[in-house]
């Protein structure tokens, strides 16, 4: 399993340096969303341990929040103690296809598509979203 602010990482350095619409770190938090629920929907399990909570623009992992909040809404840059190695194929392939289908987004879109989700919707403001809903509702999501 892994931390976080290491598939954190990963989508960092997913954003090329010439798109317009680097990851900032609200985007950055839908993308970790996605990534844990559909890890959760494919394999049961936790793609990290970090808890995520419904907070006013969405589903938020705190802990990597406030690494990267001082940022705002500008982009965060790419880290320097970035290693692909550390990630199994598998999680790579996950990654690559949440960034391919969620990436495109603005950080503002992304926040609409997970108002509209059950589990930000079902979760009292700034409580942890279960694990079991999260997974629930993306077993629905996945394509056969």
């Amino acid at each position: 399993m892994y931390n976080a602010l290491d598939i954190a990482k990963y989508f960092i350095t997913l954003a090329s340096p010439e798109e317009e619409d680097l990851i900032t770190n609200l985007k950055l938090q839908k993308l970790l969303y996605y990534a844990q629920g559909f890890h959760l929907a494919l394999w049961g399990k936790p793609l990290f341990n970090e808890k995520i909570e419904a907070w006013q623009y969405g589903p938020v992992v705190p802990e990597v929040y406030r690494i990267y909040k001082q940022y705002k809404a500008d982009s965060i840059p790419q880290p320097d103690d970035f290693n692909v190695d550390q990630y199994d194929q598998e999680t790579q392939d996950l990654l690559d296809e949440v960034y391919e289908v969620y990436g495109q987004y603005t950080a503002p879109t992304l926040m609409r598509f997970t108002h509209q989700e059950p589990p930000w919707k079902e979760t009292p403001l700034n409580e942890e979203i279960s694990l079991a809903l999260m997974k629930a509702y993306f077993e629905t999501q996945l394509i056969n």
